[in-house]
């Protein structure tokens, strides 16, 4: 497991590329019948990926976790952003198409994924945030989520955001999570710009064209930096920092959130004409 520790504003000033590359992208998450995890110090966030070929995959349990077991003190986020799949928890099968979203709560200690079709696998997203409290596994679909249409063709950012783990979807300790998909001919996300102290942040982008690119705009508002991003690449955003970008052609993107509340629109609102 990849570990990534907190830094604070002032010494991210201070980072050439190279420098906030290491410190902020994750890449290479999706490995054939790999399990890759990001262990991030910011809220103690774990970002992994899981890409089932040939083989299903069990989630292991790191050494630097010190757990008896991955859930022990534990909660987890999946969302499949590939093919057919079945999720295995403690024995209890679910199967999960693109898109579709599944909690596990506190306690499960056994989590096994695997594809419906080699030749079209499943490819989960994780996202995991420690816990105080065992919340049941609950499955989420995209009509579940009750998908709502937001912007506007004319500023490139229509769009279509799926709420899955948040105060009023399935209930959590303290992690939220979900998915935004952008129309053709739209680009920009997040927009305004804002910051939450309260939460840290992580971006999964997917669904864009090799051949194409994401601009990530991180840092103070008063001091922006950005980040070149690939497809299926994940960027993880510090509580101080903004996260919004745009893209050479339309995307998606999960959004995933960790921290002091679950409240969905908690943020301190960045006014485009005050950034720097």
């Amino acid at each position: 497991m990849d570990i990534r520790f907190a830094i604070g504003k002032n010494e991210t000033k201070a980072l050439d590329t190279n420098g906030l590359r290491e410190n902020f992208l994750v890449s290479d998450l999706f490995q054939a019948d790999k399990l890759n995890l990001t262990y991030s110090h910011y809220d103690r966030m774990i970002i992994g990926g899981v890409l089932p070929v040939k083989k299903s995959i069990t989630l292991s349990n790191p050494a630097e976790l010190r757990a008896e077991y991955f859930l022990e003190r534990r909660e987890l986020g999946i969302i499949n952003i590939g093919g057919k799949g079945e999720i295995l928890v403690d024995g209890k099968k679910h199967a999960l198409k693109k898109l579709e979203c599944l909690y596990v709560g506190k306690g499960a200690k056994k989590i096994t994924f695997s594809s419906a079709d080699k030749k079209a696998p499943a490819k989960y997203y994780l996202l995991s945030a420690p816990a105080h409290h065992a919340h049941p596994t609950k499955k989420f679909t995209k009509e579940d989520a009750s998908p709502v249409e937001l912007g506007d063709a004319s500023t490139s950012n229509k769009r279509t955001v799926y709420k899955y783990i948040h105060r009023d979807g399935i209930q959590s300790c303290q992690l939220v999570m979900g998915l935004t998909v952008l129309e053709k001919g739209s680009v920009w996300n997040s927009v305004p710009p804002h910051t939450h102290t309260r939460r840290m942040e992580v971006y999964l982008y997917f669904d864009l064209d090799a051949a194409q690119r994401l601009f990530h705009f991180m840092g103070e508002p008063q001091e922006t930096r950005h980040l070149v991003m690939a497809n299926d690449e994940a960027v993880i955003s510090a509580p101080w920092s903004m996260h919004f970008g745009s893209g050479t052609s339309n995307y998606s993107f999960i959004w995933g959130m960790a921290g002091e509340n679950l409240d969905y629109t908690d943020m301190d609102p960045a006014p485009i004409p005050t950034l720097k």
